[in-house]
């Protein structure tokens, strides 16, 4: 996970599903090594199972939780299992709606999109298990530069086939972004976290006289939020198309649609402008 920096990365760094869990930390200067268990306050996992999981190693940390390459002991494979903060789902009837909202995300069955294979609750810990993805992210390609036409067209086709599937089945993901993008070694675009941003936190909207910063609590990124979203309003489809679209954007250009960096013109251009063409 990278370091803040300035108001962008804060307000990105604590905003709900800012960052993809399974980026890899950045440690500042100075900075003693130091695993996500002592960041988070997470009992040390490495080594111990879960159910029929043996933890693995660690791959990534966020808000949401710490995310390890476990081995499923029982289908002989290897998963990624996020374990949740403790006392996000403060009790039973959360626990229960947080599970038939997962369920619902196992039943999307999509190749480009990873599958939610189970939540478990053991030894009060709550976790999710996922399809590993073996690959790399679309942010980190982009930072080489934009993609060319042949391979936008391939994975735009392959980003709105997946959509569609997903909204099919009534499921919005409310926070598409490079870094929850991922390209295979085979070539095959795979969206992550689909959903989850209505899993970790259900209730999007926020008060209109607070901003983003102050409360944290809207799902979604800043530069690819759609305007329904700052206003705080309900989302449907539209709000992934709109997402969808500032990613299309990027991949052709490297460059993000509106790319001020300070939060208050940022949402002004996505409310009352049009990206530079």
């Amino acid at each position: 996970m990278t370091s803040p920096a300035g108001s962008m990365d804060r307000l990105e760094t604590r905003s709900v599903l800012r960052r993809d869990p399974r980026d890899p930390r950045v440690d500042l200067p100075g900075d003693a090594p130091e695993d996500a268990c002592q960041r988070t306050g997470f009992p040390a996992m490495i080594g111990q199972a879960l159910g029929h999981y043996l933890i693995v190693e660690e791959i990534g940390a966020g808000g949401m939780g710490v995310v390890y390459r476990a081995n499923d002991e029982q289908l002989e494979r290897d998963v990624a299992l996020k374990v949740l903060p403790a006392g996000l789902l403060a009790d039973e009837a959360a626990r229960k709606r947080f599970r038939n909202e997962a369920l619902a995300l196992a039943k999307l069955n999509h190749p480009n999109i990873e599958t939610v294979h189970e939540f478990g609750s053991e030894s009060d810990l709550d976790f999710l298990v996922m399809e590993l993805i073996q690959g790399v992210p679309l942010s980190k390609k982009l930072s080489e530069g934009p993609l060319d036409e042949a391979l936008t067209r391939k994975l735009g086709a392959q980003l709105a086939e997946a959509m569609a599937a997903a909204h099919a089945q009534g499921v919005i993901h409310r926070d598409l972004k490079p870094d929850n993008l991922y390209i295979t070694s085979e070539g095959r675009l795979k969206i992550l976290d689909f959903g989850l941003a209505k899993l970790f936190h259900p209730q999007t909207a926020i008060d209109q006289t607070q901003s983003i910063d102050d409360t944290g609590s809207v799902a979604g990124t800043l530069p690819y939020m759609s305007p329904e979203q700052l206003r705080a309003e309900v989302v449907d489809t539209r709000t992934d198309i709109y997402g969808a679209g500032a990613v299309l954007y990027e991949m052709a250009t490297s460059q993000r649609p509106f790319p001020d960096k300070q939060p208050t013109r940022l949402i002004d251009a996505i409310l009352h402008s049009s990206p530079q063409r």
